[in-house]
């Protein structure tokens, strides 16, 4: 039996759209024991319907020369701020910068192993008393009232400036303590401009290390960094994502065509390169360097048009962005590759291990 994505179900947890506790990975892998480093998480590799079973640091030789890997290099934000409205204490999650100069938040109740608890929204008018002084107002509802994010505006003072010295990294109950901000950035990563980034780390970068990184070059694996800053997951609701900001810049345009007329392989790193790259590419599959917001999102009747295969983590039962799986490797991978995943007790979340989807290699015939 799998659910309508086409991922087996949990034993005791279907409903609730949440894997055991005990596939949860609590913290980072460097922390997991002596000699490990991020590319000691396990990599379970799905070509076609086979997985098999490696680990990450095993990446370089599971990739061929002229692989192109598309990276978000959207940065980490210490997103998440501590406030009060009235007498109640909560938790501000900073997710999207708008146009206009307001935010989009959400408030979640703090209980000390993270902030698990939403907290409704509003009324428009409500006032969050945040640290340093700084006050933020509630203005409407993102998706209508009582939806689960606002828009919201600093009445005084820059937000870039807020989190860098009040925030800390969003995290929710599964994992075991507060990490660093080092901790949720990926070697990819670059500083913005405008102090703008990701409110949760693009997770599927945060395996490789500089040195990984070296050798797949040495490989002759190629790199095409794009970004997609994330907002705040519906870690309850599993909702779609909504509209994101993104820059396939000129340069990682041509690379990516020229790998496409030159049948490379076009692998994306993370369900946030596939959201960014496949909202630069046209109709005929063409890439074409863009800028701004995409409402994208990719189901199997969309299909993909420009990406091969894709490294990403492991996936709740619920979550949206197993639809966007289906649409690049197929419903019978994902449906294998998460039964073997639960059968070797692979570990979930944003500092567990991962899955590399590949198109299935072509059988050759020997010549006598």
């Amino acid at each position: 039996m799998t659910s309508a994505m086409g991922v087996p179900p949990v034993q005791g947890d279907r409903e609730r759209g949440r894997v055991p506790e005990g596939l949860s990975a609590r913290v980072p892998a460097e922390q997991r024991g002596p000699g490990r480093d991020r590319d000691s998480v396990r990599l379970l590799v799905s070509r076609g319907s086979e997985p098999a079973h490696h680990v990450f640091g095993e990446l370089p030789g599971l990739l061929r020369a002229g692989d192109l890997l598309v990276v978000n290099t959207s940065p980490t934000l210490a997103a998440a701020v501590d406030g009060r409205i009235g007498h109640a204490r909560v938790v501000v999650h900073f997710s999207t910068l708008g146009d206009d100069g307001r935010w989009a938040v959400e408030l979640r109740e703090p209980d000390g192993r993270g902030t698990t608890r939403p907290r409704a929204g509003g009324p428009a008018g409500a006032e969050v008393r945040l640290s340093a002084g700084v006050r933020l107002v509630l203005e409407e509802g993102l998706t209508g009232p009582g939806g689960r994010l606002w828009w919201a505006r600093v009445a005084e003072g820059a937000v870039p400036g807020l989190l860098r010295e009040h925030g800390r990294p969003i995290r929710y109950a599964y994992t075991e303590r507060d990490q660093p901000l080092s901790a949720y950035q990926t070697v990819f990563a670059l500083p913005s401009a405008d102090g703008v980034g990701s409110a949760e780390m693009p997770s599927a970068g945060r395996p490789f290390t500089a040195r990984l990184v070296a050798e797949l070059v040495s490989r002759g694996v190629r790199f095409a960094p794009v970004t997609l800053h994330t907002g705040v997951a519906s870690a309850e609701a599993h909702e779609p994502p909504y509209p994101e900001r993104f820059a396939v810049p000129e340069a990682s345009a041509r690379l990516i065509n020229a790998a496409r007329a030159g049948a490379d392989r076009v692998i994306a790193v993370g369900t946030t390169a596939v959201r960014a790259v496949e909202s630069a590419a046209g109709a005929d599959g063409v890439v074409r360097a863009r800028a701004g917001w995409t409402d994208l999102v990719v189901t199997p009747e969309r299909g993909v048009r420009v990406v091969d295969g894709l490294l990403t983590g492991l996936h709740e039962p619920e979550a949206s962005h197993l639809l966007m799986l289906e649409a690049v490797a197929g419903r019978t991978a994902i449906d294998r590759g998460y039964e073997a995943a639960l059968r070797g007790s692979y570990l979930w979340h944003e500092f567990g291990d991962v899955h590399l989807l590949l198109p299935e290699e072509p059988l050759t015939q020997s010549i006598a």
